[in-house]
């Protein structure tokens, strides 16, 4: 009797086990882990955007994000956003930024590396997670996700908000919206496609949809998308990703 007791015990615990629910960081952790887990601290990341080229190296918790372009006139103009804060250089010199300006530029940079990258970073001391709850988008079961960031730690844009949609299956992030304030606000739901492993790492590009209401619940936009109510903005097309490792 006391043996079938300890295993009808033992069996409801097992079963307890099986079904307890992720976490929000757990659930991001996972994502991270099948988009490219530790990889990603030792990667040299580059790419082309726009016609611009970028770059960003980490290694030992030290990172810089880089931006290549030229102007009109052929100068070639670099960015580097590191550890040791923000500088651009013309021609190799370094230019004289005011704070607002090389924070704007410093901005621009980071969020561009941000998206590419993504769900890394995600797991940051700076980063909130509340997991909503699980929703569907064209048949496929997601945790949804809503990410937003102490001001301590969050960068300039720390007042924006996230949500992510995270396939329960895959752990991999299909979907997304924000919503920001900067140039008078404004919010965007996104559909990634064109998904690609670049020496064991996840890049995808995203369909980018815009929402005119800004009163409009970041929840609610999946539902508008699925029911074609979101206008198609435009493309997040990242092209020539290359991906090395440090030793």
């Amino acid at each position: 009797m006391k043996k079938i007791t300890l295993l009808l015990l033992i069996s409801i615990f097992s079963i307890s086990c099986q079904q307890k629910e992720l976490d929000a960081k757990e659930i991001i952790n996972k994502s991270i882990e099948v988009s490219g887990g530790k990889k990603y601290d030792s990667a040299t990341i580059s790419f082309n955007f726009r016609n611009k080229h970028y770059k960003s190296t980490r290694k030992n918790g030290q990172y810089q994000l880089e931006r290549h372009q030229e102007d009109s006139l052929g100068n070639k103009i670099i960015d580097k956003l590191s550890n040791n804060g923000f500088t651009r250089t013309k021609n190799s010199e370094n230019i004289a930024l005011a704070d607002s300006t090389a924070s704007a530029y410093s901005n621009s940079v980071n969020s561009v590396h941000y998206f590419v990258q993504l769900p890394y970073g995600l797991n940051g001391e700076a980063v909130n997670k509340d997991l909503l709850g699980k929703d569907s988008i064209k048949g496929k079961e997601y945790y949804e996700i809503k990410v937003s960031f102490n001001q301590d730690g969050g960068g300039t844009d720390y007042e924006d908000e996230y949500l992510y949609w995270i396939n329960t299956n895959t752990f991999t992030v299909d979907y997304l919206a924000y919503s920001y304030h900067v140039n008078e606000g404004g919010m965007r739901f996104r559909e990634a496609f064109n998904e690609r492993i670049v020496n064991g790492i996840r890049f995808v590009d995203y369909k980018n949809y815009a929402e005119d209401d800004l009163s409009t619940p970041l929840e609610s936009l999946d539902e508008l998308y699925e029911a074609g109510e979101l206008e198609l903005f435009s493309e997040i097309i990242t092209e020539d990703v290359e991906v090395s490792f440090s030793e």
